[in-house]
C-alpha cells in the first residue's frame, strides 16, 4: 500500500493531487499546478490562428506538439523553459518544485477579490497558452476553454481519499466534544462513527434509530468506500452527466455531445458496458504486471543470495589460491635446499682438491729444499776426487727434480669460480604465465596445434609459419595465439592472435635464431603449446629502393634497383630495409652523370625531407659529390671538403658500423676523407638524393658480411629492420 503513494502525488508540487486533471497523454496534474506551468505561445501557433488559416480545422485540439521540431523549450534541465524567441514570452524566472520540475509562475495574477484557494483555479487562463506534461514532456496548446477542456479525474480523487483514510492510525468517534475516543461502531445509515458513550447518548437502540444497521469500524470504512460517489459531469456541458462513451475519442460524453457536439458522428457505446470492459482489460493487464513484479521480487532474492554466495566463494577461492601458492613456494624451497646441497658438495670437492695439492706441493718443496742444502754442502768440499765421485749423480738428480717441477705442477688444479649457472629463465617465464583457467566448463579445452614444417619457411628477415589442429580433434577452436622469442633466447611475446592458421611475421633481426610456438583457445580455456620450432633468418641484409616512401618525381626501374628523376631539383629515395645495429656495407654505381649535378649518398631516418638534398635537415647523414670533390653534410652543415669526385661508371661505397656508431664513405674502393660521422644511434635507412641528370644503380652480388667479392653490397653481421 505504501508503495502506491508515489502514484498519488503531483509531479510538480510533490503533494497529493488536488483537483487532478487528465491530460491527453493520460497523465495527471493538479489544476493549480497546471495553471502555474502554462506558458504563452506566439499568436501564429494559437488554435484560432490555425483555424483562420485553414490548416488546423481537422486536427484535434489536443494533438501533441514535437518539442524538437518547434524548438520551444530548453531541455538542459527538466525540459521546461520559456519562449526565448518571442516578445510575448514570460520573462519571470522559473522556480523548481519539490520534485525538481521547473515551474513557471502564473502569467496572470489571481483576482484580488477571490480567496487564495479559488483564485488560482478560477482566474482566467491567458490566450494562446501552452502546457507541457511534466512526465512525458509532450506539449499542447489550450483552446478557448483553457483548463476546463481537461476532464477531472474523480477516480484518482477517490483513491487519494481512501488512501489517506487508510493511513489514519485508528478510527475516532465523530461526536466526542474534547479528545475523541476510539470508535467502536459505525451507523451505515447515519454514516457516523460512535464510541460507546456517544452511541448510548446519541444513537439509542430504540425508537426510530432502532432499524439502523451498526457495523464494526473497519467494515464501516469499507462500506463508506463502496458508497456511490458524485457522478462526473461533462466538461463541455456542465449540467449534463456522462451517459455514453466515445470509442473514437476514448472519452465519456453526455447526451448533448452526441446530439450537437463534435462527437455526433462518432461511434459510441454504453458507459456501463465500457466501464466493465475496461475494468476487465485493466485487471488482465494487472495480472501480467503482477507476474512481472513477482518475478522481479524472486530475482532480487536470487541476486541477494548471489551476493552472499560470491562472498563465501571468494573467501574459499582465496584460501585455495594461497594454499596453491604456498605449495609452489614449499616446492621452490625444497629445490633450493637441494641446489644448496649441490653447492656445498662442489665447495667440499674444490677444498679437497686444493688441500691435496697443497699437501703434495709441500712435501715436494721440502724434498727440493733438502736436496738444495745438500748440494750446497757438497759444493763446499775441497777434495776434487771425492767431489767428482758424486757430482754426476747429483747433477742428474737436480735435473730430475727440476723436471718434476715442470709445466702444470705449479698450476692450480681447481678454479676458485663455481661452474654452476642456475637457469631460472624457464621458471620465471612459467611464473609470469601463471594464470587462472576455467574450472567448470561445458566443453574441453582444445588440443595443442601441430606446426606444419613443410609449409614453414624464412626469407630475408621474414618468417612464415603454418599450423593445424590434430586430425582427430573435434573440439571447437575460437582462435590461435602465435608467440616468438626475441631472437636471443629471451622471453616469448605474442605476434598474432586470430582464427587464421598461417601467419607471416616481418621485421625480424637478420642472422638471428628464433623460437616459435602456437596454442589454441576457445570459450573454455587455452590449450597447451605446440612443439617448439626454430627459425633462422638470413645472414645478409639485402635491400632495394622503396617506391612507397620516395618522392613522386623519382623514377624506378630494374626491379627497383635503379633510380633516376624527372626533375632538375633534388629528390630523395630510401632503401626498403633499415638498420639498427651491426656492420653494414653497400655500393651504388653511377650509370649516368653529366658532370654538373651534386648527388648525395648516405643514411636517413624514415621521416627525412624528400624534396631537398640529402643532409639539408637533421634526419640525414650524407656525402654529396661533384666531378672534382666531395663534402659531408648533416643538418645543412658542410664539413671535410675532400678532393676526388665521381664520373659515369664510378662506385660509391657506404660503410655503416653501428657497433662503433660510425659512417664512412668511399669512391672506387678508396676511402673519401676521414670518418664522416660518429655517435650514430637508432634506425637508419640507405638513402640517395639525385635529379634528372643522374642515374644510380644499387650494385653488388650476395656475399658474406664484408667478404666475398670485394665486399659489394652488402651484408649485415647482425640485424636489420624492414620498412614498415
Amino acid at each position: 500500500m505504501d508503495e502506491m503513494e508515489e502514484e498519488l502525488k503531483c509531479p510538480v508540487c510533490g503533494s497529493f493531487y488536488r483537483e487532478p486533471l487528465i491530460l491527453p497523454c493520460s497523465h495527471n496534474l493538479c489544476q493549480a499546478c497546471a495553471r502555474n506551468i502554462l506558458v504563452q505561445t506566439p499568436e501564429a501557433d494559437s488554435p484560432q490562428s490555425r483555424r483562420a488559416s485553414g490548416s488546423g480545422g481537422s486536427a484535434s485540439d489536443y494533438d501533441y506538439l514535437d518539442l524538437d521540431k518547434m524548438s520551444l523549450y530548453s531541455e538542459a534541465d527538466s525540459g521546461y523553459g520559456s519562449y526565448g524567441g518571442f516578445a510575448s514570452a514570460p520573462t519571470t524566472p522559473c522556480q523548481k518544485s519539490p520534485n525538481g520540475v521547473r515551474v513557471f509562475p502564473p502569467t496572470v495574477p489571481p483576482a484580488a477579490h477571490l480567496p487564495p484557494a479559488s483564485a488560482a483555479s478560477l482566474a482566467p487562463v491567458p490566450r494562446n497558452s501552452c502546457l507541457t506534461c511534466p512526465q512525458c514532456h509532450r506539449s499542447l496548446i489550450l483552446d478557448e476553454r483553457g483548463l476546463r477542456g481537461f476532464p477531472k479525474n474523480r477516480v484518482l480523487e477517490g483513491v487519494i481519499d481512501r488512501y489517506q483514510q487508510s493511513k489514519a492510525a485508528a478510527l475516532r468517534c465523530q461526536l466526542c466534544e474534547k479528545a475523541p475516543k476510539e470508535a467502536t461502531v459505525m451507523c451505515e445509515q447515519c454514516d457516523v462513527f460512535y464510541c460507546d458513550p456517544c452511541r448510548l447518548r446519541c444513537h439509542p437502540p430504540r425508537g426510530p434509530l432502532a432499524k439502523h444497521r451498526l457495523l464494526p469500524p473497519a467494515q464501516g470504512r469499507v462500506s463508506r468506500r463502496l458508497s456511490p460517489r458524485k457522478i462526473s459531469t461533462c466538461t463541455d456541458h456542465e449540467l449534463e452527466n456522462h451517459s455514453m462513451y466515445c470509442v473514437q475519442c476514448k472519452v465519456p460524453v453526455c447526451y448533448q455531445c452526441l446530439e450537437e457536439g463534435k462527437h455526433s458522428s462518432h461511434e459510441v457505446k454504453a458507459l456501463g458496458a465500457m466501464w466493465k470492459l475496461h475494468k476487465s482489460q485493466l485487471s488482465q493487464a494487472l495480472n501480467g504486471l503482477s507476474d512481472r513484479a513477482k518475478e522481479a521480487k524472486e530475482f532480487l532474492v536470487q541476486l541477494r543470495n548471489m551476493v552472499q554466495q560470491i562472498q563465501e566463494n571468494s573467501v574459499e577461492f582465496e584460501a585455495c589460491l594461497v594454499a596453491q601458492c604456498d605449495a609452489l613456494i614449499d616446492a621452490l624451497n625444497r629445490r633450493k635446499a637441494q641446489l644448496l646441497t649441490r653447492v656445498n658438495k662442489e665447495h667440499e670437492h674444490k677444498l679437497k682438491v686444493v688441500r691435496d695439492q697443497i699437501s703434495h706441493c709441500t712435501v715436494k718443496l721440502r724434498q727440493t729444499t733438502g736436496l738444495m742444502e745438500y748440494c750446497l754442502e757438497v759444493i763446499k768440499e775441497n777434495d776434487p776426487s771425492g767431489f767428482l765421485q758424486i757430482s754426476d749423480a747429483l747433477i742428474r738428480r737436480v735435473h730430475l727434480t727440476e723436471d718434476q717441477w715442470g709445466k702444470g705442477t705449479l698450476s692450480p688444479r681447481m678454479t676458485t669460480d663455481f661452474d654452476l649457472n642456475l637457469d631460472s629463465g624457464p621458471l620465471l617465464q612459467t611464473i609470469h604465465q601463471l594464470d587462472f583457467m576455467q574450472m567448470k566448463a561445458s566443453s574441453p579445452v582444445p588440443a595443442p596445434p601441430i606446426l606444419q614444417l613443410e609449409e614453414c619457411c624464412t626469407q630475408n628477415n621474414s618468417a612464415t609459419l603454418s599450423w593445424k589442429q590434430p586430425p582427430l580433434s573435434a573440439v571447437q577452436v575460437d582462435g590461435y595465439i602465435l608467440e616468438l622469442d626475441d631472437g636471443n633466447g629471451g622471453q616469448f611475446r605474442e605476434v598474432y592472435v586470430g582464427k587464421e592458421t598461417m601467419c607471416t611475421v616481418d621485421g625480424l633481426h637478420f642472422n638471428s635464431t628464433y623460437s616459435a610456438r602456437v596454442k589454441a583457445f576457445n570459450k573454455t580455456g587455452v590449450s597447451p603449446y605446440s612443439k617448439m620450432l626454430v627459425l633462422q633468418t638470413s645472414e645478409v641484409a639485402w635491400f632495394s629502393f622503396d617506391p612507397n616512401t620516395a618522392h613522386s618525381d623519382v623514377i624506378f626501374s630494374n626491379d627497383n634497383l635503379t633510380v633516376t628523376c624527372n626533375s632538375y631539383d633534388d629528390r630523395v629515395v630510401l632503401g626498403k630495409t633499415g638498420f639498427s645495429k651491426g656492420l653494414h656495407y653497400w655500393e651504388l654505381s653511377i650509370d649516368r652523370y653529366d658532370n654538373h649535378p651534386d648527388p648525395a649518398f648516405g643514411v636517413a631516418r624514415m621521416d627525412v625531407l624528400k624534396d631537398v638534398m640529402l643532409g639539408k635537415d637533421d634526419k640525414a647523414w650524407a656525402m654529396y659529390v661533384d666531378n672534382n670533390r666531395s663534402w659531408f653534410m648533416h643538418n645543412n652543415s658542410h664539413t671535410n671538403r675532400t678532393e676526388g669526385g665521381i664520373t659515369k661508371g664510378a662506385t660509391v661505397g657506404i660503410l655503416l658500423d653501428l657497433t662503433r656508431r660510425t659512417l664512412t664513405f668511399s669512391i672506387n674502393e678508396d676511402q673519401q676523407g676521414p670518418v664522416a660521422f660518429e655517435n650514430l644511434e637508432g634506425v637508419f635507412f640507405p638513402a640517395v638524393s639525385l635529379n634528372r641528370n643522374v642515374q644510380v644503380r644499387r650494385s653488388g652480388k650476395e656475399s658474406g658480411p664484408l667478404g666475398g667479392e670485394t665486399g659489394r653490397l652488402l651484408g649485415s653481421q647482425d640485424e636489420a629492420l624492414p620498412v614498415a
